[in-house]
């Protein structure tokens, strides 16, 4: 886990970053990207997926599509926002237990 700590004005929030590794058999497509869009949705902080550098808003079908996320693949999620602590560790239960 990394932390980076980014200023927006008088703003600080703190970006909170895991990987892990994808062991859902036919990877990432339409519906495992639909299930991943209607879990994020309901938070307000930001939350990105990246795969080789290529960055994926969490909360948009074919962003999450775009990336072509396979079985094995190992992908970084980043959460920043108001309350990134509280949703980092919901994200990433749900990520990896699911996906």
């Amino acid at each position: 886990m990394i932390n980076y700590i980014v200023f927006f004005a008088e703003e600080v929030f703190f970006l909170k970053e895991f990987e892990f590794t994808v062991t859902e058999t036919s990877g990432i497509h339409a519906r495992p990207a639909g299930l991943i869009v209607m879990y994020m949705k309901k938070f307000s902080e930001d939350i990105t997926i990246e795969k080789h550098g290529k960055k994926a808003d969490a909360k948009k079908i074919f962003e999450i599509m775009g990336l072509r996320i396979k079985i094995g693949d190992t992908v970084r999620v980043t959460v920043s926002g108001e309350n990134e602590e509280s949703v980092f560790s919901d994200v990433r239960s749900y990520l990896t237990d699911n996906f």
